[in-house]
């Protein structure tokens, strides 16, 4: 009993080649089509037959699926995953420096990515899958959006699964052989074009043994993307009536720090996918799939920081001033206050501060992932039996060695000579009465007007440097050092078993199941760095000026400012990548040099070492049961049931305590814990009609917690900002139990009008609890001693910087610890989409019938929970002063990170006559985020507000001829620039991302 394909689908399965999961199905759709004589056969190929096909693949399914297919072989429509998931209704994307890496399905990024339906594991400790720009487009023939589950989907999503589908060879018509060759140019790249390079070839063949088929792709590509992202802090005040000689009229927000980045990342991932099919007779097949990736991420960033211009608030008076609105939290209104947006930083009375400091980072991420897969399948008069055993692994080091220069200003009153001489002075008389550190002060100026956070040096201010003096290696000294070889070992082992018996009545069939995983997370983190705060032990630029090179002068390429540091050294990152050691070396070689002229005792810099406190190695092993039934009566069709599930939870991390001479004891320790769920799903599909199809669906999830967030182990930074991560161990895993109901009117071929409606209730859900350490509200000091009493916990390599009286290292810093919010939290929305082809109107239209739109909308919105964000000591004081409360304290609940409650996605196309085109603009509304430029600090102690933003991609390509095809691509053609505020959406801008323009270009050969 099925119900009837309407003319139109059956028009469009006939001019596409369908991907079925059900072989009986699959049957029974084509005996009708074959029984069908009185419908057009529309003939579809490229952009049109890609979308045709995956509209009949949804309008058949039993629950709520979204699926785009390639157009031709190695073609979807962008060259990024991510991107390409952007296409889908309820779909966005963030970026890391213009590339998209992060998928938020239904506003959240707790979702699943697996690989022809195995589940994948990431590069870190997350649970969403392996990352999208690991994985070339150019393998990938099919990408499918699970939002509303069945019984038989696998655990542990929250806003969808997403599946990465490659080519199955025993479904090829004919042999399958194609090249592509390609390069890619950036806007902001000086290193010219990167190539991309991927071919397929598959083919099946009738043996006496059976049928057996082949298909491998395989890719080759090299990526240079550069990303500018200056950033301001303005998290403090002067109080009208605090009678500093920077005072005005009116309560301001001063300039705090100033931070120029320039990142840098370069690609090169090869990616192979093979498979193999052997069907020894109609009711059998076997399969092997495998799916290989290495990528190397070789960071090569630079940051220039004005540091210490925190200590200058009272004394630097700004020359203009914007009027800032900090809008309400939680229905408390911050009012607003002035805030500085031009103006000159002096040196202040002796010449110390403010600091400028020249540091290197080099990040590198090296992967590589790994998927198998190897089963069989039996179809029998009423059971089907498929069994599989699946392994996905990644394996990660990120090799990092990351340094950090102070320019000693020559011109300051506190120049070398007088720093070094204070250093012998305080020697000789044994104390540290006179200031000798290893930074001193350069002039800063700034202009924040028009919405560009724009800073440079003052070079015709009073003791400016020249461009000589900042090139010159005698004027920077070493200041930090951190090399690291951190590794990330993930797995996941599973074994499965389905069964499919059918029946002829109402309940189609009835589908069952067993699955067993094993999953593993391992990370341990192998670092050393040194942090040098006196002059005496820092060794100067010409001791080591073999490694100093000039850093990137085109911090104007994206918006062409005029103010910016545009003269700096850094350790030459080119030699950092390649020879490490050396590098370590020479600095090591400077540090004994320096020391003979200074009588410093400063000791090497050692190798990196694995750190006790930051290992763990955990492990989780489910067993899942399900049992669904299929049913269909006259136009109403769906399944129900329920998934069963049990986890066991094995963690094994060190303990440290100290014996009685302070030395560290480590032993390991072993936590046991389990759970286990019971996860109801239901879907029903009505065909009301022959093309209109109404969908409902209800089922319950859950979402594990990141494996990081389990580990009670610590890793330090020597950056006094960022939060020290906790773990918690007694996480327990997000419930959440979703709502769908969707309408799908298939108005004309290739076209589609849809509207749904989905919601999301989640119980425990994951949010982050920060602890601030104290910081006392005049001075701005901290606790400089262990244990902090006030809150944060004690980092003992974390530089003081400005949170203390004295240079050095040693301060109590913030913690970040995940927990599970004690309240219910609401996600729900509306989605709706339209697709219209006018290929059908060619009598009428001739040549215009050869375009086609695209549009979603997606309105979405998340209440409830009660975690908060605190404001840090200084902001409070800074909103003491817009609401007159002198002792207010606020708070914010927290919100869904990611989620845009507005967006949409519109592409115009068009293909006739061999040419093929495509333009779409994606717009998402404005959302919070933790990503704040090259810290995980967040000033305010709210996540910042990453403001509207729209982006607009296209792509041309010509036939030659029937085997030949020709084409350009762009990505972000307007260069759409990221914009994020402080506090509230339109309020304090703090940072900015310029990003770059991206055009890929090349040919397309099919043998």
């Amino acid at each position: 009993m099925t119900h009837k394909l309407s003319k139109i689908t059956l028009a469009m399965l006939s001019a596409t080649a369908l991907y079925m999961p059900s072989l009986v199905h699959a049957q029974e759709t084509t005996a009708e089509v074959e029984a069908a004589d009185d419908y057009e056969v529309i003939q579809v190929s490229g952009i049109r037959s890609s979308l045709t096909s995956a509209l009949l693949e949804k309008r058949e399914t039993s629950n709520l699926v979204e699926i785009i297919q390639a157009e031709d072989i190695g073609k979807l429509p962008d060259q990024n995953l991510a991107e390409v998931l952007e296409n889908v209704t309820g779909i966005q994307i963030t970026r890391t420096a213009g590339v998209g890496t992060g998928v938020q399905i239904r506003g959240t990024n707790a979702n699943r990515t697996e690989i022809n339906g195995v589940s994948t594991v990431g590069s870190g400790s997350g649970r969403s899958g392996i990352n999208f720009e690991d994985v070339s487009a150019g393998i990938i023939s099919a990408v499918e959006v699970t939002k509303a589950s069945q019984a038989k989907t696998i655990e542990g999503s929250v806003g969808g699964t997403i599946n990465l589908r490659t080519i199955r060879p025993l479904q090829l018509s004919e042999t399958l052989a194609s090249v592509r060759v390609q390069a890619e140019t950036s806007s902001l790249s000086t290193d010219g074009a990167t190539p991309r390079l991927s071919g397929t070839y598959g083919d099946n063949w009738e043996l006496d043994a059976g049928k057996f088929g082949v298909v491998i792709s395989g890719s080759y590509s090299e990526q240079d993307v550069t990303a500018f992202r200056p950033r301001t802090d303005r998290d403090n005040s002067v109080a009208s009536d605090s009678g500093a000689a920077s005072a005005q009229a009116f309560d301001y927000l001063p300039i705090q720090f100033f931070v120029q980045d320039y990142d840098n990342y370069e690609y090169e991932t090869v990616n192979i996918a093979a498979t193999v099919e052997w069907a020894p007779n109609d009711n059998t097949k076997l399969f092997f799939d495998a799916v290989i990736n290495d990528q190397e991420r070789r960071q090569e960033s630079s940051r220039i920081q004005a540091s210490g211009i925190s200590g200058l608030k009272d004394i630097a008076a700004p020359t203009e001033f914007d009027t800032v609105n900090f809008g309400s939290l939680d229905g408390v209104d911050l009012g607003s206050i002035q805030a500085a947006v031009q103006g000159v930083i002096p040196l202040d009375e002796d010449g110390s501060d403010g600091n400028l400091r020249f540091s290197g980072d080099t990040n590198s991420r090296i992967t590589k992932s790994e998927v198998f897969r190897i089963g069989g399948e039996w179809q029998g008069d009423n059971l089907s039996v498929t069994v599989e055993a699946a392994s996905s692994s990644s394996d990660t080091t990120t090799p990092s060695f990351n340094t950090t220069l102070n320019f000693i200003n020559p011109n300051s009153p506190l120049d070398y000579d007088a720093l070094l001489a204070n250093h012998f002075a305080n020697e000789a008389n044994g104390n540290e009465d006179l200031y000798d550190s290893n930074e001193n002060g350069t002039p800063f100026e700034y202009d924040l007007t028009g919405g560009s956070l724009a800073f440079g040096i003052a070079s015709d201010a009073e003791y400016g440097p020249s461009s000589t003096d900042l090139l010159n290696p005698e004027n920077v000294v070493l200041r930090d050092v951190a090399i690291g070889q951190n590794v990330a070992e993930n797995s996941e082992d599973a074994f499965r078993i389905d069964f499919s018996y059918f029946l002829d009545s109402v309940i189609t069939s009835v589908d069952f199941g067993y699955r067993f995983s094993k999953t593993t997370s391992l990370q341990d983190t192998i670092t050393t760095s040194v942090g040098l705060r006196e002059l005496a032990d820092s060794p100067t630029g010409d001791l080591f000026s073999e490694l100093l090179v000039p850093g990137p002068t085109n911090f104007n390429a994206a918006d062409g400012r005029d103010l910016y540091v545009r003269d700096f050294l850094l350790i030459n990152p080119e030699l950092v990548a390649n020879d490490p050691d050396g590098v370590l070396d020479i600095l090591n070689d400077a540090i004994v040099a320096n020391n003979a002229i200074t009588g410093s005792t400063r000791g090497p810099i050692s190798s990196p070492t694995s750190s006790s406190s930051g290992f763990f190695d955990i492990e989780e092993k489910t067993n899942a049961l399900y049992a669904q039934a299929n049913f269909e009566y006259e136009m109403i069709r769906g399944n129900f049931g329920l998934r069963y599930l049990e986890t066991d939870v094995s963690s094994l991390g060190n303990s440290i305590t100290q014996d009685a001479d302070g030395n560290d004891l480590v032993s390991q320790v072993t936590t046991k814990g389990d759970y286990d769920f019971l996860l109801p799903r239901i879907n029903i599909v009505a065909d009301v009609s022959d093309d209109l199809v109404i969908r409902a669906g209800l089922g319950k999830d859950i979402r594990r917690p990141d494996f990081d967030n389990l580990s009670t182990s610590v890793t330090f930074s020597t950056s006094p900002n960022p939060p020290v991560a906790i773990g918690n161990p007694n996480l327990t895993p997000e419930e959440v139990t979703s709502f769908d109901l969707s309408v799908e009117w298939y108005f004309a071929e290739a076209s589609v009008l849809s509207v749904g409606y989905f919601h999301k209730k989640r119980s425990d859900l994951f949010v982050s609890q920060q602890v601030d350490a104290y910081e006392d509200p005049t001075t701005g000091y901290r606790d400089l001693t262990d244990p902090c009493e006030d809150g944060g916990i004690f980092n003992p390599i974390a530089d003081i910087n400005v949170f203390g009286p004295d240079t050095g290292v040693g301060v109590c810093v913030p913690t970040s610890t995940t927990v599970n919010d004690t309240a219910e939290t609401t996600q729900k929305g509306i989605e709706f989409a339209v697709q219209y082809d006018l290929a059908g109107f060619e009598d009428d239209l001739g040549w215009a019938s050869g375009f086609g739109v695209i549009f979603n909308y997606t309105i979405q919105e998340f209440s409830g929970g009660e975690a908060v964000n605190t404001a840090t000591s200084r902001a409070n004081t800074v909103f003491g002063l817009t609401t007159g409360d002198e002792d207010i304290n606020v708070t914010a609940v927290q919100g869904l990170i990611d989620l845009s409650e507005n967006a949409y996605n519109f592409t115009l196309y068009y293909e006739k006559y061999g040419l093929s085109a495509r333009a779409r603009y994606t717009w998402r509304e404005a959302y919070r985020s933790t990503d704040f430029g090259s810290t995980s600090s967040l000033p305010w102690g709210f996540p910042v507000v990453q403001e509207d933003r729209g982006q607009l991609n296209a792509s041309v390509s010509y036939d030659v001829n029937d085997k030949l095809n020709i084409g350009l691509e762009a990505v972000n053609i307007t260069e759409s620039d990221v914009k994020q505020s402080c506090i509230n959406e339109g309020g304090l801008l703090c940072y900015q991302g310029l990003t770059d323009r991206r055009i890929t270009f090349g040919a397309n050969y099919r043998f």
